[in-house]
């Protein structure tokens, strides 16, 4: 049986680490989040994640109150304590960014951490030459609703080393959610195919093949996927797909180059349900 880590930390307080904090304190952890622009922003975005789940019924008998009391928050991974068992890096996918944030963390850690990031394209092997020691280093990509995803995929480099996949395989049985284990290549198994079926989607609602409700029930109706491409790029956001994409395309070549109209629609603001439109109109659902 995996024990339940008794520390984590995440740094990076979005939606994203946020959800990585709230999983976590469920579980029963301590976990602290460092946030350098806003700390009680991203307390407050836990709280309310903690309070949908209550909803739900999804605390195991938990209050709000008592899961959000695992829960503090530092302004920066300097600031971490040294006794955590795993670190998350969940900042935003610039990869310079990602360096600098990984090399403070390991000077702030204990030598025993497991530190990983949840980047869902770049390169593990190229963040974790940041550190002096690679063989603790992996990659734990968590899918966006974090609370509501079942799958996290693992990737591991050469250097990773097999206690640490073992372990955090381990962890995220815990958290009641499945694992792939992927070897580190760009994009990996999931954003690799995923930005594939999305930029078809766009290609061909740019040609005119369909309206984008016509392309996303065809694939939910014919091919049993729970969302459509396009519906699905409107939640994990317009421009982090053209991100994605970008890099997929600088690294395995044009077939990933975004359509214009992804282009387009990035320049314009319109990013998906985190601006209240995408391809598709998301009024009221901004938070």
């Amino acid at each position: 049986m995996i024990d339940t880590p008794a520390h984590v930390a995440v740094v990076g307080g979005g939606r994203m680490g946020a959800g990585i904090a709230q999983v976590f304190a469920t579980l029963g952890s301590t976990v602290t989040v460092a946030e350098a622009a806003d700390q009680s922003a991203a307390l407050g975005r836990v709280a309310t994640g903690l309070r949908r789940a209550d909803e739900r019924g999804k605390l195991d008998g938990q209050s709000v109150d008592a899961v959000l009391a695992r829960v503090t928050t530092v302004a920066a991974p300097a600031d971490l304590p040294a006794d955590l068992a795993l670190v998350v890096e969940a900042v935003p996918e610039i990869p310079a960014l990602k360096v600098e944030v990984l090399a403070e963390i390991e000077k702030a850690v204990g030598d025993s951490t497991v530190v990983a990031t949840n980047t869902s394209s770049l390169s593990i092997a190229e963040l974790g030459a940041a550190l002096n020691d690679p063989s603790r280093f992996i990659g734990m990509h968590f899918f966006n609703p974090v609370p509501a995803s079942v799958l996290v995929e693992i990737v591991r480099t050469p250097a990773t080393s097999d206690t640490v996949v073992d372990g955090v395989r381990g962890w995220v049985g815990s958290l009641g959610k499945s694992d792939i284990l992927v070897n580190d290549s760009p994009g990996f198994a999931t954003s690799r195919l995923g930005v594939c079926l999305g930029l078809e989607a766009i290609r061909m609602l740019e040609e005119g093949v369909a309206d984008a409700d016509s392309i996303d029930r065809a694939m939910e109706l014919g091919y049993r996927h729970p969302m459509g491409p396009l519906r699905s790029t409107d939640l994990v956001g317009l421009d982090i797909r053209l991100a994605i994409a970008e890099h997929l395309a600088s690294t395995l070549g044009p077939r990933f180059d975004p359509p214009q109209l992804l282009r387009d629609k990035v320049s314009r603001g319109e990013l998906g349900r985190k601006t209240g439109r995408g391809f598709y109109e998301w009024e009221g659902l901004t938070s």
